[in-house]
């Protein structure tokens, strides 16, 4: 498939300064329409493939009841998402000094009834997760469905972040974030951004 080309679409003056502000930021259009529809057909080709998210070394989690399938090179339509943050990553080490070395992915699917509960992605910097990165692919998403991003910002607001398709949200890996329950099938990118650095304070 051919390298994708968005980052010049982006406002990226603007994420980056939602980013320094806040600790996250919205892209809403993401990609054109004919790569969402594309990654979407892969993700929904592939269901049977993913596991349950809950299920780690043979312990059951409670926090979260969502289904995931890992992400590379195998996976060529969603692979081309994880180069694009490899580039964007670029841009976030300039301007923060990040030093963000490597991409990881899995889509994610949420069934009707499943959620994510409070959780950070770097707890105590015990990872080297960096930056969190959403990008929503269902076809369609009504308000009324749930599985929103619940999100506390680095100055402890808090914000209720909409699974609109063909939106990406971003931000850091330590803040404290929740999905909702989801009513839908609600079926997404989940990327993180890793370095070996401390992150943005």
């Amino acid at each position: 498939m051919q390298q994708l080309s968005v980052l010049n679409s982006w406002n990226i003056d603007d994420i980056l300064d939602d980013l320094n502000l806040y600790g996250f930021a919205l892209i809403d259009d993401a990609y054109p329409l004919d790569y969402l529809h594309a990654v979407a057909g892969e993700c929904i080709e592939n269901l049977q493939r993913f596991r349950d998210a809950a299920i780690q070394n043979g312990v059951v989690s409670k926090i979260r009841s969502d289904h995931i399938l890992w992400i590379n090179d195998q996976l060529p339509i969603a692979h081309q998402h994880i180069l694009t943050l490899e580039q964007f990553s670029q841009q976030l080490n300039r301007a923060f000094f990040l030093g963000i070395k490597d991409v990881e992915a899995h889509f994610a699917c949420y069934n009707a009834g499943e959620f994510y509960a409070l959780h950070r992605d770097n707890p105590q910097q015990k990872n080297d997760r960096v930056i969190s990165v959403v990008f929503y692919l269902h076809p369609d998403w009504q308000d009324d469905w749930g599985g929103e991003l619940r999100l506390q910002d680095k100055h402890g607001n808090w914000h209720i972040i909409a699974p609109k398709t063909n939106r990406i949200a971003l931000f850091q890996s330590d803040l404290l974030h929740e999905v909702l329950l989801a009513k839908q099938q609600r079926l997404s990118i989940t990327a993180w951004l890793r370095n070996n650095n401390p992150i943005l304070n």
